[in-house]
């Protein structure tokens, strides 16, 4: 593939010189270098949705004993379907009270520890105690025959000494506490949560507690991206509207820079006389724009810039666009921010009920809601008009038709994305 062109400022929206998010993304990171935050320590308790920061790994056998997987009784496999005495019992979190011999056996819980000289457990179900002939005691019989290893797990068979576990870069859920907590890691190492300032620009713009007036609109946007940067591991840093001139632009991404380690900016990024984001972003650092316009609906005009070692982004002002540029385009970047390996993406698989439609050469992220019929998931785009605010919300995720193909049509398989912070799920 031929390099990709990188659209400069001031050059117009040429459709030859945009490029593919793949393209834009790759455009990206081959000029800039995003180095993993610093790190900080935490208690377990508070190290749920953060990102690992250096690996986990077994520092002895897990588990350290032979351990029942059943309810039942400790015994030697190759004695086959013989009695054996009961000679004593285990107790969980106990050693057992001493080995076994031959004909003999132990009760053991689930978890228990194997005794000496055992080799296998045959579950109580399989099983029939009753008192021996001679009054010496209860015995125990299987009703099966056992093979060496049965029912039992063996030391080492969960983790074993210098296996690594979990990666550098793993965010960390449920499964990755468990493991955290096994190995004895309570002080947990985490990247610190990147800040990344929020820049609303346009002079439409008041606050969602005001009152709009007449041509205002209250300023959903940087709430909409402060929910999906929390879930992408950022902390999103709330700056004042940008009003449209050079010099109130300016000001506010220097502040913003100052302020955090990235930069979000929604609007002003198109090539009218008014829209003023890359130029400004241009003027402020090194090596500046990167990329300038997309080949994608919604989001043609979207920024990807460093500045001084600081990304900044520039979203399209309007409420879908900007989200779904973020969710669908720039999430990497963000998550390479935060330290996290890979961008956690949830997918659902369904039917188009519906066909979806791109343009040649093009990749549309079209709107989808879904309908459950039948033990069936239906997909059916939604209309894209990237103004409106509710139509993400009223979206359970997004379809992306090319840019190979213009279209899936009705009764094919595809695949809808969920949206990291949330989204419509019923």
């Amino acid at each position: 593939m031929a390099a990709p062109q990188i659209l400069k400022p001031g050059e117009g929206f040429a459709v030859e010189a945009l490029l593919t998010p793949a393209e834009a993304r790759a455009a990206y990171f081959a000029a800039v270098s995003i180095p993993p935050p610093a790190v900080e320590r935490v208690g377990l308790a508070d190290a749920t949705g953060r990102i690992l920061a250096a690996a986990a790994v077994a520092d002895t056998e897990y588990p350290a004993d032979s351990r029942s997987t059943m309810d039942g009784f400790a015994l030697v496999a190759a004695e086959g379907r013989s009695p054996r005495r009961i000679v004593g019992e285990i107790r969980m979190g106990h050693v057992p009270p001493g080995p076994i011999g031959p004909g003999e056996s132990m009760r053991i819980p689930t978890g228990g520890v194997l005794p000496a000289g055992a080799d296998a457990v045959i579950p109580v179900e399989d099983s029939v105690e009753s008192e021996a002939p001679d009054g010496s005691g209860p015995v125990v019989v299987p009703n099966d025959v056992l093979e060496s290893g049965e029912n039992f797990t063996p030391p080492g068979s969960d983790m074993r000494p210098g296996d690594c576990v979990l990666d550098a870069g793993r965010r960390i859920g449920g499964p990755e506490l468990a493991v955290l907590a096994t190995l004895g890691i309570v002080d947990v190492p985490v990247y610190k949560r990147p800040r990344v300032a929020i820049v609303s620009t346009g002079d439409e713009l008041v606050e969602a507690a005001k009152q709009p007036g007449r041509g205002q609109v209250r300023d959903s946007n940087r709430w909409a991206i402060a929910g999906a940067l929390i879930a992408l591991g950022c902390e999103p840093v709330q700056r004042p509207v940008a009003i449209d001139t050079p010099e109130a632009l300016t000001e506010a991404l220097r502040s913003a820079l100052a302020a955090a380690d990235a930069v979000v900016l929604t609007g002003g990024s198109s090539v009218g006389v008014r829209d003023l984001t890359p130029r400004v972003i241009d003027g402020l650092g090194k090596p500046g724009v990167i990329v300038h316009g997309l080949r994608v609906k919604p989001g043609k005009p979207t920024v990807f810039a460093m500045l001084d070692g600081k990304p900044v982004i520039g979203l399209p002002g309007n409420p879908a666009s900007s989200l779904m540029i973020l969710e669908a385009v720039a999430a990497p970047i963000f998550s390479r921010l935060a330290g996290e390996a890979v961008t956690p993406q949830s997918t659902i698989a369904a039917i188009a009920e519906q066909p979806f439609t791109g343009r040649p050469g093009w990749t549309w992220f079209v709107p989808a809601e879904l309908r459950y019929v039948d033990g069936r998931v239906l997909a059916s785009p939604l209309i894209l008009r990237s103004a409106q605010t509710s139509l993400l919300a009223r979206a359970h995720g997004y379809v992306v038709v090319g840019p190979e193909s213009t279209a899936i049509a009705t009764g094919a398989a595809v695949t809808v994305h969920r949206y990291s912070s949330g989204g419509r799920s019923g």
